[in-house]
């Protein structure tokens, strides 16, 4: 831990609590994942739920119009509304949300869907018809147990192929699945079996569908881990991947980057020293940072966030133990060192917190305040659903 840690230099000079990005860290993070899917020979279609923000999708993208992964309407609206134009939303259709994914068809924009329903597929075509407007939309195939989804070899993925291909107004585009279970993999040997096992699962239900008669152009994975880990994607055409962009406290615990390689933090004011109770308050809290416990059960439980220095150094015995709605109590890991904690974060000193899931941490602002070293530039981002 430094003596003293410094008042913010002027750059940092801005409300506080503040979502902060690295922008160094950032375009890194986007080329180690550029590099990995380039090796891996599949087309990349990030997730955006992570960033919400047409600027760091255009770093993604190579300043393009996509193609990327949505997760709300919302999203797709922002993101249609800046000129994408090509846009998978990742969670199950229903009908009562087809008019505004229409609409967006009709602004120019390819949306395209998914189901893992008999029904719910023939009551979209319904609605498709209703609006007169042509949807793709894929099958959603359960790899692990984790979500949703069909089971590879469930027949009624063949049957809602038929319902797709029958349809006047949708047509059958492939199979897509989330390996989520693989944040609960320990060590990177498990990690390479879960993506492996993610690969199989899809291609097997690709398979399946072809036997029968389709043409299975799409074959689609997605997760952060499994994506860092797979040694072999053959019959994968595209991977959705998104909080690599940041990354984040759980994913360092998983091996998927270090500490050093988090983009993200929350820039907070030192506000109180509680020396009877042996914390530092600072003013964020549940709320700032999101009450995210994912790292609880980890190699390392950094409760409620690592603290770094105003500089992004981690003062690697200090972590955010409790929250509030607006207070965040910062305590080390050995009790003895309060004394020097409480010299090193004098009030008013200013601290960043790295987050245990940046997808929950971002949510709650509406602002990137985005460090090229020499600046702060003001990024906006989307919310809502």
């Amino acid at each position: 831990m430094p003596a003293t840690a410094p008042l913010a230099p002027d750059r940092f000079d801005v409300d506080t609590p503040a979502l902060l990005v690295d922008l160094a860290r950032l375009d890194r993070n986007i080329a180690r994942m550029n590099t990995i899917a380039a090796r891996l020979g599949v087309d990349l279609r990030p997730h955006v739920k992570t960033a919400k923000c047409t600027q760091i999708a255009r770093r993604i993208v190579g300043g393009g119009t996509g193609p990327v992964t949505v997760s709300t309407l919302r999203e797709a609206e922002y993101f249609v509304a800046d000129g994408f134009r090509d846009l998978l939303y990742a969670v199950s259709i229903v009908p009562s949300k087809l008019a505004r994914a229409a609409a967006l068809v009709r602004a120019g924009a390819s949306v395209q869907l998914i189901v893992d329903d008999v029904a719910t597929a023939s009551d979209i075509a319904v609605a498709a018809q209703r609006e007169d407007v042509t949807f793709e939309v894929l099958i959603e195939i359960d790899a692990d147990g984790h979500r949703a989804g069909l089971r590879p070899m469930d027949p009624r993925i063949v049957e809602i192929a038929r319902g797709l291909e029958a349809a006047s107004h949708l047509r059958f585009g492939g199979v897509m699945t989330h390996a989520g279970a693989s944040y609960g993999c320990v060590g990177a040997e498990a990690l390479r079996r879960h993506a492996e096992l993610e690969r199989s699962a899809v291609v097997q239900a690709a398979a399946q569908l072809r036997t029968a008669g389709f043409d299975c152009a799409r074959v689609s994975v997605g997760s952060t881990p499994s994506m860092s880990f797979a040694e072999d994607l053959s019959g994968v055409t595209e991977a959705r991947v998104g909080v690599y962009v940041f990354n984040d406290l759980v994913q360092s615990n998983l091996g998927v980057c270090t500490v050093n390689d988090i983009a993200l933090s929350v820039l907070a004011t030192v506000i109180s020293h509680k020396r009877d109770t042996g914390r530092v308050i600072i003013d964020a809290g549940g709320l700032a940072l999101s009450k995210d416990h994912g790292t609880a059960g980890q190699a390392i439980d950094y409760g409620y966030g690592q603290v770094c220095a105003i500089d992004g150094q981690p003062l690697a015995d200090l972590r955010v133990v409790e929250v509030n709605q607006e207070h965040g109590l910062i305590a080390p890991r050995d009790a003895s060192a309060s004394a020097a904690m409480f010299a090193a974060l004098p009030i008013g000193c200013r601290v960043r917190v790295l987050p245990n899931h940046a997808c929950m941490t971002a949510a709650a602002y509406d602002t990137y305040q985005v460090d090229d070293g020499v600046a702060l530039q003001r990024w906006p981002r989307c919310n809502g659903w």
